[in-house]
């Protein structure tokens, strides 16, 4: 197949940006021609006034004439969306659409429907937009802290509803979890035409060890990701050592505490080797998770995770089989789960090696391949009998 993979990079580096590359590696590496049109979001110095960036996150004629002009040269059998914000728009969509191309969506967040993508408002989960115009966004000025940043999203959400652009242009979602995909329903998107499709890692198979010495942190260092959570919970365990692999906002107050040693920014191979030495994996994300990259790479290291019992985490982490559950915000219950995961390595042995069974059976770069697959060949035919139809019209 020839598939144009379409993505807006992240100002800085996250799992999704991951993601998106290791899939456009999976697909070169089964022979498929893969085409990227990627914008990176540092060209935001150079893409003019505030109110042409704010019509171009709406709108982009050079998505468009970039779109067909690729689409002319490369002739597409499918074309797979990552992220259109801001500098590519879903305008993406509408050009594949005149072109008779089907589309491909993965939804990393929850920006279709939340403005702020994340369904979280002072630290707490707000869902009060699913489902309709998101009119509190703009009341509690939820992006960013700012009315006008807020206002260009919740433009962009208000025009391509009334246009009918999700309903109508793309072919398939991809949501990373079930809990992801009912949220989308809840949001509006049709439901026959959102598949499930988790993130993967290619990670190499080591045996693995019985010396794990410490628990691990792998992610951004901001508010949404728990990182105070974490911080309070290691106070409380001043016997266990855990290490913090990611930059951030908060970095600076976490270095002030004794029980976390932070180790900054660190590539995938480190991650990993890391990961397989560890005894256990913390996600205490206070947002909604779509599927947290790191948690993959956990369960491919052998590496049980304990985690927030919210969202898709909860749906993810097996409680007592691949990893443990706390309850999400509360240090003192994660500080309890840390304090168990210490003294039970016996039973941290065994939780190991059942999130390395669960990464053989659902996460492996063949599994997900398959998957990937068979969601082209589905939308490639939807498209065919499609154009047929307009052609007979």
């Amino acid at each position: 197949m020839r598939i144009i993979i379409v993505h807006n990079r992240y100002q800085q580096r996250g799992g999704e940006d991951s993601v998106v590359e290791d899939e456009v590696s999976l697909l070169r590496s089964h022979g498929h021609e893969v085409a990227t049109y990627f914008r990176d979001n540092s060209d935001l110095t150079t893409s003019g006034s505030s109110a042409a960036i704010a019509i171009n996150a709406i709108w982009s004629t050079r998505t468009m004439r970039d779109i067909a002009a690729a689409i002319s040269d490369y002739r597409p059998n499918v074309i797979h969306v990552h992220n259109t914000f801001p500098l590519i728009s879903p305008a993406i969509y509408w050009a594949a659409s005149r072109s008779g191309i089907p589309v491909v969506q993965t939804v990393h967040n929850f920006r279709l429907v939340c403005p702020q993508a994340m369904l979280l408002r002072n630290g707490r989960i707000c869902e009060n937009c699913i489902g309709g115009l998101p009119w509190d966004a703009l009341r509690y000025r939820c992006y960013r802290g700012s009315l006008v940043q807020t206002g260009v999203l919740f433009s962009v959400m208000a025009f391509h509803r009334a246009v009918g652009t999700y309903r109508r242009h793309v072919s398939r979602f991809i949501a990373l979890s079930e809990f992801s995909r009912k949220k989308l329903i809840e949001g509006g998107l049709p439901d026959q035409r959102i598949v499930v499709k988790p993130n993967f890692v290619d990670a190499p198979v080591a045996p693995l060890t019985e010396r794990r010495d410490s628990g691990l942190y792998v992610g951004r260092l901001s508010p949404e990701k728990g990182t105070e959570v974490l911080s309070a919970a290691a106070k409380q365990v001043p016997s266990a050592r855990i290490d913090v692999m990611g930059t951030g906002e908060q970095q600076s107050t976490l270095a002030g505490n004794p029980n976390l040693n932070l180790l900054g920014w660190k590539r995938s191979e480190d991650v990993l080797e890391k990961m397989r030495t560890a005894r256990y994996l913390i996600l205490p994300s206070i947002c909604h998770e779509s599927f947290p990259r790191a948690l993959v790479e956990a369960y491919a290291s052998g590496l049980p995770v304990i985690a927030s019992r919210l969202g898709a985490m909860a749906e993810l982490v097996e409680d007592g089989e691949t990893g443990l559950l706390f309850e999400a915000g509360n240090a003192s219950d994660l500080a309890r789960k840390i304090q168990w995961a210490e003294n039970n390595p016996s039973e941290m042995a065994r939780m190991s090696r059942a999130a390395r069974a669960m990464y053989e059976a659902k996460y492996t770069p063949a599994r997900n391949y398959a998957m990937l697959l068979e969601t082209y060949r589905q939308v490639s035919a939807y498209g065919r009998v499609a154009k047929r139809c307009r052609e007979s019209a």
